[in-house]
């Protein structure tokens, strides 16, 4: 298989640690992949005012096959402007509509549910990833004073809706996977909720080895603590798919277990490990590197190199079954020595 061109931008914080570190991972399996490294960051922002150039998107989307991006935020930005130029960019003006979170339980000591084992945590969450609450559209009226007013609009389109959707079904078609299940809260958002209903019975109605289910976002976190072994594949729109995310994250471990991708078939998509910069851990090797190297491990998969992929998944179950990890999920190492262990087991 071809050499495939990776963009790379570390971030900030604990971005500059666990992204290296996940780079010789994937060096470690031997795939055909170059690394391109950018600094779009706080730094580069702080240093001349430059968020992202102005030909970046398009030269992403020409010149690579896939994105790996780490954490994005300092507090010596307040308005975090640079992380949403960046990565809220990326995701809508590079039309990455799909953000996949598969949730994998590696091993039980890690889960906060008692009786929880790795086989009752196996799920993959499908966030509508362009549209709802966070296109920043709506205003304020009379700010400062008593009366003021702030509004926040939320877009769904059929368009949107009916491509995550029908994402939804074609990854657990793929993955073999049986049950798909749409969130929403329609009982009270009754006009998106309304759309999200209809698409959803028509898509699923050419998918009739599925099944299918819906839950309203406040009873899914309910069951998603009381029994996350009934669920497979779940679809839900941007605003929701960010809060039960977090949730489901902390199902196998905690943030630092957890991988995305920013995905639109055909085109150039987006790999980021789902944690934040965490601004006080940066420059301590104490952050976990275990989800920017899973997220490596997909972007692996994404770009058809599914043997190195599995490499790398084996050896992080072995890494986490051995304690060979970081101190937050039980291990001793720091983020370089939890790393280089995962590469001596990848080669």
């Amino acid at each position: 298989m071809s050499k495939k061109r990776v963009a790379v931008v570390p971030g900030d914080g604990i971005g500059k640690e666990v992204i290296p570190a996940a780079l010789k991972v994937v060096e470690a399996t031997g795939a055909p992949v170059d690394f391109t490294t950018f600094d779009w960051s706080a730094d580069r922002y702080l240093k001349d005012g430059t968020t992202i150039p102005a030909d970046g998107f398009n030269m992403l989307a020409r010149d690579f096959d896939a994105i790996f991006v780490g954490a994005l935020g300092d507090p010596r930005v307040p308005t975090n402007i640079h992380a949403k130029e960046i990565l809220l960019g990326m995701r809508f003006k590079m039309d990455l509509y799909a953000n996949v979170r598969p949730v994998k339980l590696l091993d039980e000591t890690l889960c906060p549910l008692k009786g929880v084992k790795p086989e009752h945590v196996d799920f993959v969450v499908i966030r509508e990833n362009t549209e709802g609450p966070y296109v920043d559209a709506g205003g304020v009226l009379k700010q400062g004073t008593p009366d003021e007013i702030a509004t926040q609009e939320d877009f769904n389109t059929r368009k949107g809706v009916e491509r995550v959707i029908r994402f939804a079904f074609e990854l657990a078609r793929k993955q073999g996977r049986k049950k798909v299940l749409m969130s929403d809260k329609s009982n009270v958002m009754t006009f998106a909720g309304g759309l999200w209903q209809r698409v959803f019975k028509i898509v699923a109605a050419e998918y009739p080895e599925i099944q299918t289910q819906h839950m309203y976002v406040d009873a899914l976190c309910m069951h998603m603590a009381r029994d996350p072994k009934q669920f497979d594949v779940i679809v839900t729109n941007n605003m929701f798919g960010d809060i039960i995310t977090d949730l489901a994250a902390a199902l196998q471990g905690g943030l630092g277990m957890a991988a995305s991708g920013n995905i639109h078939p055909g085109k150039t998509s987006m790999f980021e490990p789902v944690h934040g910069s965490a601004p006080p851990f940066a420059g301590k090797n104490i952050a976990n590197p275990i989800g920017a190297i899973s997220t490596a491990a997909m972007m692996l998969e994404h770009l058809g190199f599914a043997q190195e992929s599995e490499r790398i998944n084996k050896a992080v179950l072995a890494a986490v079954q051995q304690k060979k990890t970081t101190s937050d999920i039980g291990g001793t190492l720091g983020t370089k020595e939890a790393a280089e262990w995962i590469v001596g087991a990848v080669r």
